[in-house]
């Protein structure tokens, strides 16, 4: 039996379980990880640390709660898809070649830039922007940052695969691989801590320090780990549009 195959025949509680199980792990794993990660390249004298501000003193209380809901939202989220696929909205391959999977992650990867700047820009209309309030509160941000999210923008975040899905037979490890590499460079880009001092702020590698420009000057840089939509949409934002009074951030 494939994963595909065991993935639709699971119940709806056991899916609900497995999703809570695997964001919550994508969770842990990412922050402990990238904050051991910080640490050691600072020691070494590799990269530089973007803000050296001390944290608010509710601040990882506040983000750990409100990834908490979050974690609950992706996790039991997963009934969407797994509905998708109960109802025939949606099929997966039943076997697919190691270059299609290849070439499925890069195809969801482009699709989940495009899918968080559409919905990042959304949250800074006046609309929505009081639903984005609580994740701008880490001014300094920290990896435990990541999913600190109101519910609303979980949920808007949340459904990048369910498009794609419909769309395209997708293999189950190319789906499951979006919310990993999601996870892995959004850690990245709430580090706080720029890995390539030395190359562009437009450069893939300088993920960290455009959304740290974003979180000092919120009117720009909406895009997710790369530039390219920015450029396209010329919300790009750099060190000299950034005022002189929150540079630092």
């Amino acid at each position: 039996m494939n994963a595909g195959t065991w993935f639709v025949q699971l119940n709806a509680w056991q899916v609900m379980a497995l999703g809570l199980a695997f964001f919550g792990a994508l969770y842990l794993l990412g922050g402990l990880g990238m904050t051991w990660l910080t640490r050691a390249l600072s020691r070494r004298g590799m990269g530089r640390p973007l803000d050296t501000r001390p944290l608010k003193p509710d601040q990882l209380r506040r983000e750990w709660r409100q990834s908490l809901h979050s974690v609950l939202i992706f996790g039991t989220g997963m009934i969407v898809p797994w509905g998708f696929l109960q109802l025939g909205w949606a099929h997966l391959a039943p076997t697919a070649s190691a270059g299609r999977i290849a070439l499925e992650i890069v195809a969801l990867m482009i699709w989940n830039d495009v899918h968080f700047w559409i919905n990042h820009r959304l949250l800074h209309t006046r609309s929505l922007v009081r639903f984005h309030g609580d994740h701008h509160r880490s001014v300094v941000t920290t990896p435990w940052s990541t999913y600190s999210f109101h519910p609303i923008e979980a949920l808007m975040l949340g459904n990048v695969i369910l498009l794609p899905m419909v769309v395209h037979d997708f293999c189950f490890w190319s789906l499951a691989a979006v919310p990993v590499l999601s996870l892995l460079l959004n850690v990245i880009g709430h580090s706080n801590y720029d890995f390539f001092p030395h190359v562009s702020n437009t450069h893939a590698l300088a993920a960290s320090r455009r959304h740290h420009l974003h979180h000092a000057r919120p009117a720009g840089n909406y895009g997710f780990a790369l530039a390219f939509m920015d450029r396209i949409m010329r919300t790009q934002v750099t060190t000299d549009t950034v005022p002189a009074a929150r540079s630092a951030r």
